[in-house]
């Protein structure tokens, strides 16, 4: 039996638009649609094909490490077509792989629909900007958008530490230098400590998983520089919680006097089918003004949502408010908006109203908001 090319698979994933391709035992490649798995019309793979196609791309340090630590992650340019990021895992003693694809072409804040106050915040002297949501909602691609928006208009050095590197960057009106964790330098704490001495304008953490990192962030925030960073909360309250909360409790006070002074916005994003086909994200904004800076400072988050609510002129708003919009507007189905909600309960209820004609008057605020 022929075995299948890995190229044909990657050629129909960048042909049909497919975001991952699945390899296991035991069934077809299959690729990731529109949110949906589907199995692609070819024959079901044998140990030996899942291994031929693991060997087909993976660099010999990924397929060691697969040996010693049954795991490993890389990414690779396939040709100018695209970029994926692939994860490589023993299942049931046989080989399983997972390839993203990274589009290489970037996408403008319109096409993305990131809330237009993202430009204004990105361009200021120092501060941190925090993109967050769970796995796949598009954060890589945000920030790229927003790293590649400041490499069009501005004369900085861009620095980036990411695990791996996704979207590639070329020196447009900045200067990029992208480091990955692992190939380049060992740690993301470790690169946020060489980056300090690089003489960069705009870093970007990959992801801020601990103490060491989220505290050496804040720091170079403070100290002149714009930060962006990734965590996997799902709203902006969460955000703030998530972060003093890796505080031992004797720090927390001061870190949260240092977070509001640094923190700059916060935007959380979901990623949810769109009808007919396709994706379409819903966002999250909260701009940190000297009201919400104060909240932050006197362990008041709890009321950070009803700030968002009335924020709107600043150019915040709720991911639920987000999210009913895209019901509303018939864009995506009523059980995948509930899904992706912070307070399903509150949404659902607000749905069955709006069904019946009624509506609070918030959202009769957005109709004129939406015609300026």
């Amino acid at each position: 039996m022929a075995l299948i090319q890995i190229d044909k698979l990657l050629e129909t994933v960048v042909r049909e638009k497919a975001s991952d391709l699945h390899i296991t035992t035991g069934q077809p490649p299959v690729v990731r649609l529109g949110g949906h798995m589907v199995r692609l019309e070819t024959k079901s793979l044998e140990p030996e094909d899942t291994v031929s196609l693991m060997k087909s791309v993976t660099p010999e340090r990924n397929q060691q490490e697969l040996q010693e630590a049954g795991g490993t992650d890389f990414g690779f340019a396939f040709g100018d077509k695209a970029r994926f990021r692939v994860a490589v895992f023993k299942q049931r003693g046989q080989i399983g792989m997972v390839l993203r694809r990274i589009p290489n072409e970037f996408l403008t804040f319109e096409q993305l629909g990131l809330p237009p106050v993202i430009s204004e915040l990105i361009t200021r002297p120092r501060g941190l900007l925090l993109v967050t949501g769970p796995t796949g909602s598009g954060k890589t691609t945000s920030l790229a958008s927003m790293i590649n928006y400041l490499n069009e208009t501005t004369d900085h050095h861009i620095i980036t530490m990411e695990d791996p590197i996704e979207y590639y960057h070329n020196h447009k009106k900045s200067t990029i230098n992208q480091r990955e964790i692992g190939v380049d330098v060992p740690s993301f704490p470790e690169a946020l400590r060489r980056a300090l001495r690089m003489d960069p304008d705009v870093i970007l953490v990959g992801e801020m998983r601990d103490l060491e990192t989220i505290a050496a962030a804040i720091t170079a925030a403070e100290t002149g520089h714009v930060v962006f960073g990734t965590l996997h909360t799902s709203s902006a309250q969460g955000t703030v919680d998530r972060i003093i909360d890796v505080f031992p409790t004797n720090q927390q006070e001061q870190i949260r006097t240092q977070l509001s002074t640094s923190i700059i916005g916060i935007l959380s994003q979901a990623l949810l089918p769109r009808k007919p086909k396709g994706l379409v994200a819903a966002y999250e904004m909260l701009v940190v003004t000297p009201a919400i800076a104060n909240l932050i400072r006197e362990a008041k988050t709890f009321r950070i949502n009803s700030s968002i609510q009335t924020g709107r002129k600043y150019g915040m708003q709720l991911l639920d408010d987000a999210l009913f919009n895209l019901w509303r507007n018939g864009l995506c189905e009523e059980r995948d908006v509930i899904l992706r909600s912070n307070n399903p309960g509150e949404i659902k209820a607000r749905i069955t109203n709006a069904k019946k004609g009624v509506f609070d008057e918030a959202e009769d605020d957005d109709d004129e908001d939406d015609d300026e």
